[in-house]
């Protein structure tokens, strides 16, 4: 065999090399794309018969609140209501998490109104009664937030009133993340937030993928790069430094959605340089997880005695469907709506002083 052949061929095998090494990494990209958007498909409340939560229309007679409120979020209209309209102490706005929306959190956003303050709360992109196609991404509650918050401050009525912010999960990172825009925010509160959204994710992919998680994070930051551009580094510690007012961080010991030790705002501390900065670390057994801080006492007694009962039910439908009947009757008449709906009443008094001490 010749040189020149010899070389030809040796060209031939490193230009293979590169193209299946380049088109891997294209197909990875790709799919990694494809698995990401699958995670931020449409937030729904699902079918409300099926679910012993409470949603607005148990509410109305005694919490009556305004009319549809409509704003922009890029080429998305998003929607909300205010609650407690007569309420003057102060507006929080309220990011709720991701999968849902506001209704989610009645329980919450009425203890505020109770404790005499005005609440804004509204469905972010791609959520319940907003529109959207599907929520985008993590970075995608700072936005929205960031577009609530100019909606309010654009209103004749609601601009009065001293401007506090809260979020949970999606909107915990918002609440805080959106201190790197310039709103006069009086404080915060976050509850159970990660501090960036590549630490969120990196920490889902090795948690899924616990051998080959880290080769994917590549992948996912380019993707949610080409999702946000210049929003994809958002950060809750630099809004949080940036800002300089009050926040009051909140996380679950436990919490097996956004981990303590890893990707939550609270693992940031040493990072986290505004001395108007007080942290409440969620400890005490059953009330130390993503949300499970919210419930009452009661509400874990309760669910012991109940679940006995539900495993018998579905052992009298083993091997077939469950007629949805039987599912109505479950969540409208065997369970206790008062026990699974209740909030415990630390976490509203909690909030409320620290907003107060704020005003």
């Amino acid at each position: 065999m010749t040189e020149k052949a010899k070389k030809i061929i040796k060209r031939t095998i490193i230009w293979t090399v590169v193209s299946v090494f380049v088109s891997t990494l294209i197909v990875a990209q790709v799919i990694t794309a494809v698995e990401l958007k699958k995670n931020f498909k449409r937030g729904s409340y699902g079918d409300k018969e099926l679910t012993a939560r409470w949603f607005y229309d148990h509410y109305e007679k005694d919490y009556p609140r305004s009319e549809k409120i409509a704003f922009k979020s890029g080429k998305n209209t998003l929607y909300g209501y205010v609650y407690g309209e007569k309420n003057t102490k102060g507006l929080i706005v309220f990011a709720h998490g991701i999968g849902g929306g506001h209704e989610s959190y009645l329980d919450l956003i009425l203890g505020m109104v109770d404790r005499g303050w005005r609440v804004f709360a509204y469905d972010a992109t791609g959520s319940c009664e907003s529109e959207g196609k599907g929520t985008k991404g993590l970075s995608q509650s700072a936005l929205d937030l960031n577009e609530a918050l100019k909606y309010v401050e654009n209103d004749a009525e609601l601009s009065k009133l001293p401007l506090f912010v809260m979020g949970h999960s999606w909107g915990g990172f918002a609440s805080a993340a959106v201190l790197n825009f310039d709103h006069p925010v009086k404080a915060v509160v976050s509850f159970s937030g990660y501090y960036k959204p590549t630490a969120e994710l990196f920490e889902e992919a090795d948690r899924q993928f616990p051998k080959s998680g880290i080769l994917l994070h590549p992948f996912i930051r380019l993707t949610n790069f080409v999702t946000f551009g210049k929003y994809s580094g958002l950060s809750a510690v630099k809004g949080i430094n940036k800002s300089g007012i009050p926040v009051l961080i909140c996380h679950g010991n436990d919490d097996k959605m956004i981990s303590l030790e890893n990707s939550s705002i609270m693992s940031q501390k040493d990072k986290i340089t505004n001395p108007n900065v007080e942290y409440h670390l969620w400890d005490k057994e059953n009330r130390n997880g993503h949300n499970s801080w919210m419930y009452e006492d009661e509400y874990f007694d309760y669910i012991e005695i109940m679940q006995p009962k539900a495993d018998a039910l579905n052992a009298q439908y083993e091997g077939q469907e469950m007629p949805r009947e039987v599912i109505v009757d479950w969540y409208k008449n065997v369970l206790d709506g008062e026990k699974m709906n209740g909030i415990h009443p630390e976490v509203l008094e909690m909030t409320a002083n620290f907003f107060s001490k704020n005003l």
